[in-house]
């Protein structure tokens, strides 16, 4: 009643979109998929895109970075993704702020991994590990 249309939940599919926006924003976004994509199951799809979509959002806000690189690799067994920049390389105390938190959080309900942190010689990278088997695809 109060006129908000409903659209499906984003995925990996949507990550074109994604680096287009982020980029009229003002960070350029290269996009790299390695193997074939794949229908994923739908919580670990929209998971994957809020990952690449937490990154893009604190490069855009905090790193003041130039460029922006997402990769995403598919496995038999897996996903990976990587969100990468040429910014400053992170926080001035080195804490995770929320959103990385978040990304944790979500990575850790599906038994997978992450890692974040500045890069030597500049730039901060994020990256994670999703498992596909468990869940189906």
């Amino acid at each position: 009643g109060d006129g908000v249309e409903l659209a499906p939940q984003p995925g990996l599919e949507n990550l074109a979109s994604l680096a287009d926006a982020v980029g009229r924003a003002g960070l350029p976004v290269g996009l790299h998929i390695d193997g074939d994509p794949r229908p994923l199951p739908r919580a670990i799809d929209l998971s994957a895109y809020r990952i690449v979509q937490e990154g893009l959002t604190n490069t855009l806000k905090h790193a003041q970075a130039s460029h922006a690189e997402v990769t995403v690799c598919y496995r038999p067994d897996e996903v990976r993704i990587e969100v990468r920049d040429d910014g400053e390389g992170g926080s001035p105390d080195g804490a995770p702020g929320h959103g990385l938190l978040g990304i944790r959080e979500r990575v850790k309900i599906y038994g997978g991994e992450m890692s974040a942190g500045a890069e030597n010689g500049g730039g901060f990278v994020h990256s994670a590990r999703l498992p596909i088997e468990p869940y189906g695809s």
